[in-house]
This record gives C-alpha cells, sequence and structure tokens, in this order.
C-alpha cells in the first residue's frame, strides 16, 4: 500500500528529531564498555549483518539470530553499542533490498522502532537491577532480568510496529494476533543464542564470534535453502491445481479469466499482460490486463511481431526474467510497462510448437522473480496452451452442433432449446416471428440453388443487423427464419415484424445467375410473408407458441397475398 507523500516526510522529520541526538545522548550518558575491543564489535556486526540477510524461516515465520547476538552484545558492550550495531546491520538489510523511491522512508522507519526498542528495553533491563558483570549476568538467580529485557523488546516492537501501520496505512490496531504468537516463540528460540554467545565470548573472547557465527551462519543457510525447496514444492503443488482446473473449463474465456485470476496467487504481479502474437494481423495485441491480480480494461495499440520484450520471447521461444529497469528498458518497444516497473517475467504460451502467445509480469521491486518462479510460469503456460486448445476444439464443436453451415445463424436444434429456456423464465411477454421467403422455389429454378444460397447468406446478415441484440435469430429450416424477443409485447413485435419486411422488399438481392452462360449478376426482387405470436396471450408453452406464429404466417399472410405481416388470432 502507497504511503501518502506527508507521511513520508513526517517520518523523516521524527528521525532527524530524535535518532541522532538520541544515540549522541546515550553515549554521553552510557559510556559502551569497550576496552579496546573495537575489532571484536565489528565483527559482531558483520555477523549480525549477515544473520539479517539470511532468517531462519519455520512455519512462514522469519526467526532471526540477529536478535540473538544483538543480546550478547548488549549484555557485553551495554546499551550505546548495542544500539549503535543494530543500527548499522539493519539500515545495511533494508539498503540490500533496494527500495523503491516511494519506500525509502522505511530507513528512517525502522531506524526509529529500533532506537526507541533498544532504549526502553535496556532502561528497563537497568531499571531492574541488571548489570554487565560476567558473574552477575549469568547466574541463574538473575536470568529473569534478560527475559524481562527480551519481553520489553518484543512488545515495544509490537507496539510502534502497530502504531506505525496505523497511522502509516490506516491499519487496524490489532497488536496481537497470530503471526504476534508465533514472533514471541522466535523471540524465546534466540534467548538462547544470545545467552551462549554471551558465555562463549567471556571464556573465548574473539574466538567465540568466529566457533559460534559460522554454525549460525550455516544452520540459518541451511534452513533457508530448505524454506527455499519447499516453496518450490508449494507452488509446483499449486500450479498443479490451477492447471488441472483450466483443462476444466470449455470456454477460452473462462480459462484466460481464470487463469489471471489464480496467477497473483503464486507469484507477486503487480501488473498481469497476455498478449496475442499468432493473429491475422501478424501484431501482438493484447489479451487480457490485471493489477494485484483484478482484471481491468487497458488500451495498448498492436504492435510489430517482433518488437520489444514480446517479440524477444517470441522469437526466442524461452522465459527470461529481467532483475532492474535498466535490463530491459531498451526492449520496451510497445511502451506498455509502467514507469515504476523495475522486475518483469516473461514467458511464452506455446502450443503444438508455435508461440501463440506471451504472459508478463510486472513488479516495482527489483529482483522480484527467481528462476525457480520461471520454471513454475512456464509449466503453468503449457497447461495455458493445452487448455485454450481444448476450449476452442469444444467451442467449435458446439457451434458447428448450433449453427447452420450455410448461413452461420442458430440452427433449429439450438433454436428449440432457447425456446424452452425462455419459457422457464419469468417474462411479462415471450414474442415470436415466423418469416418465410416468397416463391423462393421460383428463384431456385430461374437463377439456380446456388443464387439462391447466395439470398439466403445475404437475407441472414441482413437480419443480423436488424436484430442486433433484441433476441435470437434462427434458421428454421429450408428458406424459414425464426426470430425470438423476450420481454416485447405482441404488438411491438408487430410492428418490428412489419419493419423487417419493408426493409427486405425495398433492397433487391444482387446474385449471379448459375442458369445464365456468362454467369452474369442479377438484381432479384425479394418479398417475405412474416407471422407474430405472443406469449402469454397466445400460447402457453413453446410449441404452441410456434404453431400458432406457423398459422399466422400461411393463413394471415401467404394465403392473403404475401408480403404481408399477419398476427395470430385466437
Amino acid at each position: 500500500m502507497e504511503v501518502e507523500k506527508h507521511k513520508r516526510m513526517g517520518v523523516w522529520l521524527l528521525w532527524l528529531l530524535i535518532v541522532p541526538g538520541g544515540i549522541l545522548l546515550t553515549f554521553h550518558y552510557d559510556p559502551p564498555h569497550i576496552n579496546g575491543h573495537e575489532w571484536d564489535i565489528f565483527a559482531f556486526l558483520v555477523l549480525m549483518c549477515i544473520l539479517a540477510l539470511i532468517p531462519m524461516i519455520i512455519n512462514n515465520t522469519q526467526i532471526s539470530a540477529f536478535q540473538g547476538v544483538s543480546l550478547a552484545v548488549f549484555l557485553i558492550y551495554g546499551l550505546a553499542v548495542e544500539m549503535l550495531v543494530t543500527q548499522i546491520s539493519f539500515i545495511f538489510m533494508l539498503s540490500m533490498l533496494r527500495l523503491r523511491r516511494s519506500e525509502i522512508y522505511r530507513l528512517p522507519l525502522n531506524s526509529l522502532i529500533f532506537f526507541l526498542v533498544c532504549l526502553v528495553s535496556g532502561l528497563i533491563y537497568y531499571a531492574i537491577g541488571g548489570t554487565h558483570d560476567y558473574s552477575t549476568v549469568v547466574h541463574p538467580s538473575n536470568l529473569w532480568m534478560i527475559f524481562v529485557y527480551l519481553f520489553s523488546y518484543f512488545f515495544l516492537n509490537t507496539f510502534l510496529v502497530t502504531v506505525a501501520r496505523y497511522f502509516l496505512m490506516n491499519q487496524k490496531l490489532e497488536p496481537f494476533t497470530k503471526d504476534t504468537i508465533w514472533d514471541m516463540i522466535s523471540s524465546l528460540v534466540v534467548l538462547p543464542i544470545g545467552i551462549i554467545f554471551y558465555d562463549l565470548y567471556q571464556q573465548l573472547g574473539y574466538l567465540a564470534i568466529l566457533f559460534g557465527g559460522v554454525p549460525l551462519i550455516g544452520i540459518a543457510f541451511v534452513m533457508r535453502l530448505y524454506n527455499s525447496s519447499q516453496g518450490i514444492n508449494r507452488r509446483l503443488k499449486k500450479a498443479s491445481e490451477i492447471g488441472h482446473q483450466l483443462t476444466q473449463r470449455l470456454q477460452v474465456e473462462e480459462v484466460l479469466h481464470l487463469f489471471v485470476e489464480k496467477i497473483s496467487t503464486i507469484l507477486p504481479s503487480e501488473q498481469t499482460y497476455i498478449f496475442d502474437v499468432f493473429n491475422k494481423e501478424d501484431k501482438i495485441r493484447l489479451l487480457r490486463y490485471a493489477e494485484q491480480g483484478i482484471e481491468q480494461e487497458k488500451e495498448i495499440q498492436p504492435f510489430a511481431i517482433n518488437a520489444g520484450i514480446c517479440g524477444f520471447v517470441r522469437i526466442t521461444k524461452q522465459g527470461i526474467i529481467y532483475n532492474s529497469k535498466k535490463e530491459w528498458k531498451h526492449l520496451d518497444r510497445g511502451g506498455f510497462l509502467p514507469k515504476t516497473t523495475q522486475s518483469v517475467l516473461a514467458v511464452p504460451i506455446v502450443r503444438n510448437s508455435l508461440v501463440e502467445g506471451i504472459l508478463i509480469l510486472a513488479s516495482g521491486k527489483k529482483r522480484a522473480y527467481e528462476q525457480n518462479q520461471l520454471m513454475i510460469m512456464n509449466i503453468l503456460c503449457s497447461y495455458l496452451g493445452v487448455a485454450i486448445e481444448n476450449a476452442r476444439h469444444v467451442e467449435e464443436t458446439k457451434k458447428q452442433s448450433e449453427r447452420c453451415a450455410l448461413t452461420n445463424l442458430y440452427n433449429y436444434r439450438y433454436f428449440e432449446t432457447a425456446i424452452e429456456e425462455e419459457f422457464n423464465k419469468e417474462y411479462s411477454n415471450l414474442s415470436l416471428i415466423l418469416l418465410d421467403i416468397d416463391h423462393f422455389k421460383s428463384i431456385n429454378d430461374n437463377y439456380g440453388h446456388q443464387a439462391g444460397n447466395e439470398i439466403l447468406i445475404e437475407l441472414a446478415g441482413r437480419l443480423e443487423l436488424l436484430i442486433a441484440n433484441k433476441g435470437v435469430l434462427a434458421r428454421y429450416g429450408g428458406e424459414e427464419f425464426v426470430i425470438l424477443l423476450p420481454n416485447v409485447d405482441k404488438a411491438a413485435a408487430y410492428d418490428f415484424a412489419e419493419f423487417i419486411r419493408e426493409s427486405i422488399a425495398i433492397q433487391p438481392f444482387s446474385v449471379y445467375s448459375d442458369l445464365d452462360e456468362l454467369r452474369s449478376k442479377v438484381l432479384i426482387p425479394v418479398t417475405a410473408s412474416i407471422g407474430v405470436a405472443s406469449a402469454p396471450d397466445d400460447a402457453e408453452d413453446a410449441q404452441t407458441l410456434i404453431r400458432h406464429a406457423d398459422r399466422a404466417m400461411y393463413t394471415g399472410a401467404k394465403k392473403a397475398g404475401r408480403n404481408k405481416v399477419a398476427e395470430y388470432v385466437g
């Protein structure tokens, strides 16, 4: 969540007013117990910086041995030194994260919090009689003082972090959550580390830093690798689940929507793009766009097939990761990535050895993606390619079963299902228009069946334009067409039918005469007879409505001279 600029400035102001002066006063009133051990302090600082960068992660909770070493530094050298090395190590850790410009405020914020935490918990330790004398510190009867210091450190840190989130990010004041309990447990885990380090240093000197620090770093590193492998396994399992869900979808739109929705549950992505690179235009065009996993509309002009990051991935057929803007900026020919973008992950969507699409994930953080995540995205994009192909096959099969091969209108089978479904809905009116071309047999006899087919195709196109989204248009059979109009009463349906009849009659149809040796182009005037019926006035079920519209057409229009509209009269 973006923190407002005036709040970020307020953090910097508080830091300037409190931290520099506070550290100087601490050194003045509580001089450190250095005694020529500057290099030992420096070694502790290096160890703390390393441990801060590689925290141990157990059950998705960070347990940093850094805090245990910080406790040892406090017990050995006092508050001032512990405060200084803590400040330096945390600033070092945050600087290694390469924060965005809008996140730089986290440096003074963390510095301020840890200054206050160190100061208050240290003062509490001194107030209850705590000292830095070896015989006193390690005596069993005095260990409770270290517990008080550690819990003061924990509770104050939790309180300040909660308050900071409340004022900066408007989050609820919830200091005690499940995460808080895990943080308290992690504090208890690092307590023995601090005491052991302190005791070892008193007996071995600087060698304690070597003998204690190297195993700690090794354990932290091994646990980090273990947690990383566990994370990869979780992502692979999640990817497999998503893959199965994708292949179960039977429409391309559903497949793409599910993919965009689920992708954010596996990888951090501020922007998600899916591009089509396999189309008649030979252009790269945007298919889907999402921000934080939520689909949104975005206008991106189609660009050259080999241009930019998409073009590079299309040519190489390989996924790629860019860790910072300077790595991909020269390829940003499409100009679609936000200026704040740093990391980019791009993966080809391959089907039958052809790149049909490109997935691009963008993040404002540097080094946001890892190679194992690229591998998982490659797997997911393979699932996506297969799912899209399956969905297209299903859609094509369904289209062939529902559409008339000649006119591409819905066929009788689809219409029967559609009218039954409409009768199951609660409509005040449901009207039906049945249209039949007049003297169609004579057209076939005089100009050939191909000319008749051309008239059917052109009439279907005209009707589609006239009806648009007003209702369902289908070829009923032969030269008959049917129009289903939900929420349209009989009078409105009659007027619409009359408009259709006039539109057909006033514009002749241009066809080629197959019975002419020269196959010359001719203009054929065409008229239609139309019947109209409406439910519930004329029928209470689908078949009755069809029968009454058919009767109106034949008795009221055909027998009355054709080129007419007739409504059913019961």
